[in-house]
């Protein structure tokens, strides 16, 4: 009988979920180590989809009103397919908190 028991869990789908990094980022130390690997990669598609985490994280609507966007503009950017500009990008991490800065390579 426990054969069988045992067979039956082990045949059982597996659910799983999506990873959502927004629910890892508890704190500013945390928010700033993703930042600085996102910006390391240096993949632009990288770096909006991570600041939409962030922004996620930090609460949309609150992030969207400081930067000056509206809250599905800033989802609409930071989408996995959106594209957005230098400008964007620059409000939003305003927004955050943080700055966009050039250090040598």
């Amino acid at each position: 009988m426990l054969l069988l028991q045992h067979t039956l869990v082990l045949n059982m789908p597996l659910k799983t979920y999506p990873f959502d990094a927004a629910r890892y980022l508890k704190g500013e130390a945390d928010i700033e180590a993703f930042l600085e690997a996102i910006f390391e990669d240096g993949d632009p598609q990288l770096i909006a989809i991570g600041l939409g985490h962030i922004a996620r994280a930090r609460g949309t609507t609150k992030v969207a009103k400081a930067s000056g966007l509206s809250r599905e503009g800033l989802y609409k950017a930071l989408d996995k397919d959106g594209n957005p500009e230098l400008g964007t990008i620059i409000k939003v991490m305003k927004a955050l908190g943080f700055q966009l800065a050039a250090k040598a390579a």
